[in-house]
C-alpha cells in the first residue's frame, strides 16, 4: 500500500471513529485485551477461536470433542509429535542380512 492510500485510510478511520464516539484509548485496551486473551488461550481452533481452559467449553470445542476429536488436538502447546512417535533404537550390529538385498526388499 503505498503513503497515499495508508494516510487516506488513516483519516478515514478517525472520522469513522469519531462518529462512533471511539477513542484511540479505547481501541488500545481492546488491542492489549485480545493480546492478553491469546497469550492466555490453551486451545485454538482452526478458525482462531480460543479458550483459556477455565469456565464452561465453548461450543465449537464441545462439537468437535463430541463428534470424536481429541481435546489435545487443540492444545496450543502440545508435545511435539517426533517425541511422541520415535522409533525403539535397535542394534544392527549383528543383523545377519546387513548389506545384502534382503536388507533393503519390503514385504508387500
Amino acid at each position: 500500500m503505498d503513503e497515499q492510500k495508508r494516510l487516506s485510510m488513516i483519516a478515514y478511520l478517525r472520522r469513522k471513529m469519531t462518529t462512533v464516539g471511539i477513542k484511540v484509548a479505547d481501541l488500545k485496551a481492546a488491542i492489549a485485551e485480545d493480546r492478553a486473551r491469546q497469550k492466555s488461550a490453551r486451545y485454538r481452533s482452526a478458525f482462531g477461536d480460543t479458550w483459556d481452559g477455565k469456565g464452561d467449553m465453548p461450543q465449537w470445542l464441545k462439537q468437535a470433542t463430541s463428534a470424536g476429536q481429541s481435546l489435545t488436538h487443540f492444545a496450543i502447546d502440545k508435545p511435539s509429535a517426533s517425541a511422541s512417535r520415535q522409533r525403539p533404537a535397535i542394534d544392527w550390529s549383528r543383523d545377519p542380512f546387513a548389506g545384502t538385498r534382503l536388507a533393503t526388499v519390503r514385504a508387500s
